[in-house]
């Protein structure tokens, strides 16, 4: 369930209470000061675990990505903040290019979280790490739109296709990180076309969420759209008869199977540039790589463990792909570093 993610001015309410407290505790607390993205339930739950096994105190902020990126900056030294958590590879890169974190050294990190799932390591350490993954996935009219036709991201923009393709804006964080990958894998020059083709097809102007999407396909106003498989797992482990129907009108697909596999994007954390409390903040990030946070990710917001050697039972996800899909292997930092010629291509071709 999310929260409402506060306005700058509740922010600095909240980074100002949070400077009281770190000012006002006493030698003896050990305190952890979060800013997250994530406004989840289940994360309550994991902050709660985090501080019964180690006895350190969550102090959270949340607001969106760019909120939170926006308040380190103007912060200054002054960011009472510690760990960053933020909802996508983008975000994180952005943070990163903007010097916003802080370089860290995690043999237990290094070993848990795949060299794909983090930020590129320097002789300083590695800036961000990914704790869970999802999909991008394709949706699609299963009563007018077959399935082969929409099997691989490079179809979405196929004269077959004209008139059926509903997105979120294309400056959407999780489309710039898929975007940022199919240039990865096609080049700069065929990217633009691809993406040239994506504004031909538009059934019409991008709006609204993932799940916008979603049900607009269901409703058949689109034929195909893109969607995180965690906004698909909502709905069908909605207990909304309304959701479920949604749920059962469109069919899924996991694009590329049979070349580079699908985009998988992460939610990722980084020790603040600024941070006072860095050894709790390297413990919190820690704690996210256990099994117990890493279930908490996977069956709290249906998404995919970070940590390979983590097997969780989500019903969801286990409908959508009985035996596993195929990734791209693309470091997740490659890909963040593409958002900005990607957002000037998007800019040349008219992406809205």
């Amino acid at each position: 369930m999310f929260k409402k993610a506060p306005s700058l001015t509740c922010l600095a309410l909240a980074s100002a209470a949070l400077l009281g407290s770190v000012g006002s505790a006493s030698a003896q607390e050990q305190v952890v000061n979060l800013y997250s993205a994530r406004h989840y339930q289940t994360d309550e739950a994991m902050y709660s675990d985090f501080t019964k096994a180690t006895g350190i105190k969550v102090n959270r902020v949340d607001a969106d990505d760019a909120g939170i990126l926006a308040r380190l900056k103007a912060e200054g030294a002054a960011s009472p903040a510690d760990v960053i958590l933020l909802v996508d590879a983008a975000r994180l890169g952005k943070g990163d290019v903007e010097g916003l974190f802080k370089p860290i050294k995690s043999p237990l990190l290094e070993a848990a979280i795949p060299v794909r799932l983090r930020a590129k390591a320097s002789a300083e350490g590695t800036t961000w790490f990914g704790f869970s993954t999802r999909a991008r996935v394709v949706v699609y009219d299963k009563a007018r739109v077959p399935k082969a036709n929409v099997d691989t991201y490079e179809e979405l923009a196929d004269p077959k296709n004209k008139g059926l393709l509903c997105t979120r804006s294309g400056s959407h964080p999780y489309n710039l990180s898929l975007f940022g990958a199919v240039t990865e894998h096609l080049g700069e020059a065929k990217a633009e076309q691809w993406l040239k083709g994506l504004v031909t097809n538009m059934a019409r102007d991008p709006k609204g969420g993932d799940t916008d999407q979603i049900k607009a396909v269901a409703s058949g106003e689109c034929g195909v759209a893109l969607t995180n498989t965690y906004y698909l797992a909502r709905l069908m482990r909605s207990n909304a008869p309304e959701d479920k129907a949604v749920a059962e009108k469109v069919g899924v697909v996991f694009p590329n199977q049979q070349s580079w596999g699908t985009h998988v994007n992460i939610a990722g954390a980084a020790v603040a540039k600024n941070a006072k409390n860095t050894a709790n903040a390297v413990k919190f990030m820690e704690y996210m790589a256990s099994p117990e946070a890493q279930n908490y990710f996977a069956n709290g917001n249906n998404e995919w463990p970070a940590v390979a050697s983590v097997k969780v039972s989500n019903p969801a996800l286990q409908a959508m792909t009985d035996d596993g899909f195929k990734t791209e292997t693309i470091p997740i930092s490659a890909v963040a570093a593409n958002q900005l010629k990607v957002q000037q291509m998007l800019d040349r071709v008219g992406y809205k």
